[in-house]
């Protein structure tokens, strides 16, 4: 049982923990630091991220070096077109004995890469909304309950789109972070190419089990928020919505329609966790727009006139935040 004097001792221990999980897993993936620190507040907020990059951009390595810093169990399903649903959560079989008997898909394990998540069909994509949201699956009627923590890491090409299927409005809202990775600097890949072509390997140490990773999952749920920050997360999301009495101008102009209440609720989770890792007890207006972008881009959809004028999602949050 872990146990402390009181929340505030806990985030000072949580701030140190969360350091020492950065150098780690420093010690395999070369920069994209706002990446990782931004995957370890998803993981800390009980949310799930989609990793959008072109490929050798390590995203697989990232997700395997944070399944080893933090001790648990991860699965990598390669998404192609042909997958079933019970290549992912599982498929009841006749034993010896005649009764049926459910063999568990990978699914069941804490971290899980959904790589090139765009390459299968809305059918089996849905195959990961009930464990994303329910932390469950059901099949033949009977529910399996997932174990905790579970964080799903989905990964998508930007680049192809022959052969893919645009995931559904309703599976983009559950991941709670929308990715960009970038190249990386000349300087960042030097080393990158000086550590994979030589004999250099890293040993990994776990710094968190999953016992204290649910323990910090709760903490963060409990750190206080002012009134005013929850009104300008709340205000954020409603500036998104074309038509109603908040809408932006932008949203107006540009958008089809805007983000749900569950982007208000992921901007205030976000905002907490952002605050904690910066060494805040309470989470202020800064820290709601630092996590915004990543949040609010993937849930509004824009419409002809902005795709014409060449309006981004980034360009849309900006101006939202202005």
């Amino acid at each position: 049982m872990i146990q402390y004097k009181s929340d505030t001792e806990a985030l000072n221990d949580f701030l140190k923990k969360y350091n020492a999980l950065r150098s780690e897993i420093g010690k395999v993936i070369v920069g994209q630091d706002e990446i990782v620190k931004t995957l370890l507040i998803a993981i800390f907020s009980r949310g799930h991220a989609l990793l959008v990059g072109v490929p050798g951009l390590a995203k697989t390595l990232m997700v395997n070096t944070l399944s080893q810093v933090l001790g648990l169990t991860y699965s990598r399903i390669q998404f192609t077109p042909d997958l079933m649903p019970s290549d992912i959560i599982g498929t009841e079989i006749l034993d010896q004995e005649r009764k049926f008997k459910f063999i568990r898909g990978p699914v069941f394990a804490n971290i899980i890469l959904a790589d090139e998540i765009n390459r299968t069909p809305p059918k089996t994509q849905s195959a990961l909304l009930e464990a994303m949201q329910e932390k469950a699956v059901t099949v033949a009627g009977v529910s399996h309950k997932l174990e905790e923590p579970f964080f799903v890491l989905a990964t998508q090409n930007p680049i192809e789109q022959e052969g893919t299927y645009p995931l559904p409005e309703a599976q983009l809202d559950r991941f709670m972070f929308n990715i960009r990775l970038d190249y990386p600097t000349f300087e960042e890949e030097i080393q990158v190419v000086k550590n994979t072509t030589t004999m250099h390997s890293a040993s990994l140490n776990v710094i968190l089990a999953a016992e204290e990773i649910k323990y910090f999952q709760d903490l963060i749920r409990r750190i206080p928020v002012a009134d005013n920050v929850y009104q300008y997360a709340v205000k954020l999301a409603s500036l998104t919505r074309p038509g109603t009495a908040l809408a932006h101008p932008w949203a107006n102009n540009y958008l089809t329609w805007g983000a749900g209440p569950r982007a208000s609720q992921y901007l205030i989770l976000g905002a907490k966790c952002h605050a904690a890792v910066m060494g805040k007890y309470s989470p202020d207006i800064a820290d709601v727009q630092a996590v915004a972008t990543s949040i609010l881009r993937h849930r509004f959809v824009r419409n002809y006139k902005a795709e014409a004028e060449g309006i981004k999602e980034e360009d849309i949050v900006n101006e939202l935040l202005k």
